[in-house]
């Protein structure tokens, strides 16, 4: 319940909880829509993108399906399903023409703070793997999309792509790999910063750390009161808005069902930590200049797409191989152990029940994976770096996902590996539940997500200009017109300074 007291009240239009590339991106577009917006956003830390947001805590890869195979699944009958790919490759270029519209208007001062330019690669070895790379080459680059992606069985030009892949592989074994060097690496930390520095200049615009949200209840004329404790000084903030948008990473679930709205009953959530392997030898560091991803193991849960990942964070060249998973109670890494136990509720156990008894094989691999020793690690880095060796790579934890559990008609309950949004039916509330590839379609997300809850004002000439100056292509379906693609993609890539090879960057 609600305290009845409380040190101090406030009154903003719009409440974002959590300070993560989600809130980051809905509260500057929210601001360009209406500059007399105010906003308030409350973070629980005391830093914003201390969680998943972090460039240690996610991929970063610039989720463009470009490389990751979880985003091209083969069905039963064998055929290849490329629609999600497609999808994801036509948001994450409405990102690029977002983040180009911040670096054009001085929002950000250089792209190179936050993106460079770095090829994405699938590796696969194996007759049926080989076979299915193939095929899935042949369906991505009839779409425009991908034109431009290579694909090679030829093991001394894989070996001129990546080298540490192919060093010490066995000559007999067939291998194929596909490269598009139109990929990206994204430091989802350092444009999320950037974008609150802007927020924070804005008038009307306050951000509060170390807050702890801790009830939302809604009035009876729609608006909401939020109470915030200090996490330090244990007062207390009653806030009174029209709208709420929770975007709390693993923390949204909880803060969902305090919320009460209809459209949140049946939620449930999984919890999944991970861990990297950071190499800390630089001449190894240097050799490999690509985001190379493999496939899942049999019986393995998409999220486990294994990845040998060239990052640059903070203006260093970085290697990781990862993720290797794991499992806590904890809805987010610096969370609580009770986060799990507490969000089981009478409207979400019988899907959480469902879920679980239908998802007994990721149980034993997370099982499997909490269980693995620092040689289990090397030997399935080994996979995809052959002469790998154990003094050259540091076991770091990563960021913990929440995968969502939701109600299925047919199942009881369903186990979703990608992002959801939950709207209340009166706009006035939003939440993000989640993993990838989030981030990288965060502006895709918001601008549905404003539709939903703030429809006419979207729908105005006014909000619907200002769309078209955010997002040129605004209206129109990167998808489906070849020419329009090919012009955003020639604008982003000069903006973002995204034709420089990384090579030439970091050979000085």
């Amino acid at each position: 319940m609600l305290t009845k007291k409380s040190s101090r009240t406030t009154s903003p239009d719009i409440v974002l909880i959590g300070a993560g590339i989600m809130s980051a991106t809905l509260g500057v577009l929210l601001k360009k829509l209406n500059p007399s917006f105010s906003i308030s956003i409350f973070e629980r830390l005391d830093r914003v993108t201390a969680e998943s947001s972090d460039a240690w805590n996610n991929a970063g890869t610039g989720h463009s399906a470009f490389c990751e195979l979880n985003y091209t699944p083969q069905k039963e009958n064998g055929t290849i399903d490329v629609s999600k790919a497609v999808k994801i490759a036509e948001s994450f270029e409405v990102s690029k023409e977002f983040w180009s519209y911040l670096v054009e208007n001085e929002i950000i001062e250089t792209p190179d703070d936050f993106i460079h330019h770095i090829p994405h690669l699938s590796f696969v070895w194996g007759k049926d793997n080989v076979a299915f790379l193939k095929k899935r080459h042949e369906l991505l680059t009839a779409h425009h999309l991908f034109e431009g992606m290579e694909y090679s069985e030829n093991k001394d030009e894989i070996k001129s792509w990546i080298p540490l892949v192919m060093e010490g592989r066995d000559s007999d074994e067939p291998v194929a790999a596909t490269k598009m060097e139109l990929g990206t690496d994204v430091n989802f930390g350092a444009l999320t910063r950037s974008m609150f520095d802007f927020l924070e200049k804005q008038d009307g615009v306050k951000l509060y750390l170390n807050q702890e949200v801790e009830d939302l209840k809604q009035m009876k004329d729609g608006s909401w009161i939020v109470e915030v404790k200090d996490r330090d000084t244990r007062h207390s903030l009653k806030v009174h808005t029209k709208f709420i948008f929770i975007g709390a990473g693993g923390g949204s679930l909880p803060l969902l069902e305090k919320s009460g709205i209809p459209e949140g009953k049946g939620f449930g959530g999984f919890p999944v930590s991970g861990q990297w392997l950071v190499c800390t030898n630089q001449e190894v560091i240097e050799k490999h200049q690509a985001k190379v991803y493999g496939k899942a193991s049999v019986g393995s849960p998409p999220m486990s797409v294994p990845h040998l990942d060239t990052r640059i964070i903070d203006g260093k060249k970085a290697l990781l191989f990862g993720p290797y998973a794991g499992f806590s109670t904890k809805f987010l890494k610096n969370g609580s152990y009770l986060d799990l136990p507490l969000s089981i509720k009478f409207n979400n156990i019988k899907p959480m029940l469902a879920a679980g008894i239908n998802n007994i094989p990721l149980t034993k691999y997370l099982i499997d994976q909490v269980r693995q020793s620092p040689q289990d690690r090397l030997d399935a880095l080994n996979e995809y770096m052959p002469e790998a060796k154990l003094e050259d790579w540091e076991l770091e934890t990563a960021g913990q996902r929440v995968q969502v559990i939701k109600k299925d008609e047919k199942e009881g309950g369903v186990l979703e590996f990608g992002t959801e949004m939950v709207t209340a039916a009166d706009g006035s509330l939003a939440a993000l539940l989640g993993a990838s590839p989030g981030a990288s379609t965060s502006v895709s997300i918001m601008i549905e997500l404003i539709h939903r809850c703030f429809k006419a004002q979207a729908e105005s000439p006014e909000w619907q200009a200002e769309f078209k100056k955010l997002i040129p292509s605004y209206g129109k379906s990167l998808a489906k017109d070849v020419k329009l693609a090919a012009r955003t993609r020639a604008w982003t890539s000069q903006v973002l300074q995204l034709n420089a090879s990384l090579e030439a960057e970091f050979s000085a």
